[in-house]
């Protein structure tokens, strides 16, 4: 059976729901993000992204581009509460929702429910009961897989639906340059350019074997969608592979307990969303960024997931001393942990070896 597949994307979702609840900030532009010099922004609104303002810029640069910019702090907890409200609105029309993040998800609507006829429809219905309930817009996006209708949501923005049926999607794909598809980043675009690959035409005329020898494993994915072909299913239980936290600094950190303060934040709210997903990691990466902007990370992994806030900290900060001394300043900490695992699971394993201590 032909897959019928929706990608719902919200517009602008931070700064809209910051322009819902604030009259003023209303047809402004805004950004939602750290105003001070080395802050980032997370988010900007449809009247900023005008000025060339994009999310994850500088604050500093953004407001060189746009001098009238209205900086606001993040609500992460409103966020998360509207797009729970969103969520329960997928969930009136299918059980199989891949959510991506706060403001997006794929939704597998192939078996449709008593009534509603079409993949359009639904996506039709659940974007006016999303304005209706929040007061947002959303763009969606409805194909035959998952990559096409990503393509497809981010085609007709803000507020828009747009359809690429099965005997459209080659054709749709074709001119598309490749730095649009979803998949396929700056770096690798372009190294893609470099090979004279540079739409989804030229991609299609490569053989999967030149992709692979070129790329690795990914080189199969970029044949495949480059010939409109994505078997990946909507997961709705994907299991996150990592989690983290990072921040940067309002002046560049060059002395050790400096360092370890700037380390705190970050370090904490890993921790925190650890226990709010009940997950935590056997491997530990630290990101730095330099005054220069040069990027690096670190990484260690453990033969058993971390269990405490304290090993957490006890355990970056030995990856850190492994930079010490730093060659230039710091402008960026960042801390995450990858190929998690059930904190239930580590508590029962630390439980059962406290027993076999006290026993034997």
């Amino acid at each position: 059976m032909q897959r019928k597949i929706i990608h719902i994307d919200m517009d602008a979702f931070y700064a809209s729901v910051e322009q819902r609840d604030d009259p003023a900030l209303r047809g402004k532009p805004v950004a939602v993000g750290g105003s001070r010099e080395r802050g980032v922004v997370a988010a900007a609104s449809y009247e900023a992204r005008v000025f060339g303002v994009r999310s994850a810029m500088p604050s500093s640069t953004a407001r060189r581009l746009c001098p009238d910019l209205v900086f606001v702090k993040p609500r992460f907890e409103v966020y998360k509460a509207v797009s729970g409200q969103i969520r329960a609105i997928f969930a009136e029309y299918t059980p199989l929702i891949e959510p991506l993040s706060l403001d997006e998800a794929y939704l597998d609507v192939t078996e449709t429910i008593p009534g509603i006829a079409s993949a359009t429809q639904i996506a039709q219905e659940i974007k006016s009961k999303i304005r209706e309930a929040t007061g947002l817009t959303a763009s969606a996006g409805v194909s035959y897989n998952k990559f096409l209708a990503k393509l497809a949501s981010d085609y007709d923005k803000p507020d828009g639906l747009f359809v690429i049926k099965p005997q459209q999607g080659l054709a749709f794909v074709e001119p598309l340059k490749v730095g649009q598809f979803h998949g396929i980043g700056k770096v690798t675009a372009a190294k893609m350019n470099d090979l004279g690959i540079f739409t989804g035409l030229d991609l299609r005329q490569q053989t999967e074997a030149f992709l692979v020898q070129k790329f690795g494993k990914a080189g199969r994915f970029y044949h495949a969608i480059a010939n409109a072909v994505d078997d990946r299913p909507v997961q709705p239980d994907r299991i996150r592979k990592s989690t983290g936290s990072e921040t940067t600094f309002a002046t560049d950190l060059t002395e050790w307990p400096d360092l370890i303060d700037g380390l705190a934040g970050p370090i904490n709210d890993l921790w925190q969303d650890c226990e709010r997903i009940r997950s935590t990691g056997r491997t530990l990466t630290l990101k730095v960024k330099y005054a220069d902007f040069q990027l690096i990370t670190r990484s260690r992994s453990f033969g058993s997931p971390i269990s405490s806030h304290a090993q957490l900290a006890q355990c970056t900060h030995d990856i850190l001393q492994t930079l010490m001394p730093l060659p230039k300043g710091v402008r960026l900490l960042g801390v995450s942990l990858s190929n998690l695992e059930s904190m239930d699971g580590v508590a029962s394993q630390n439980e059962v070896g406290k027993q076999l201590t006290l026993g034997f």
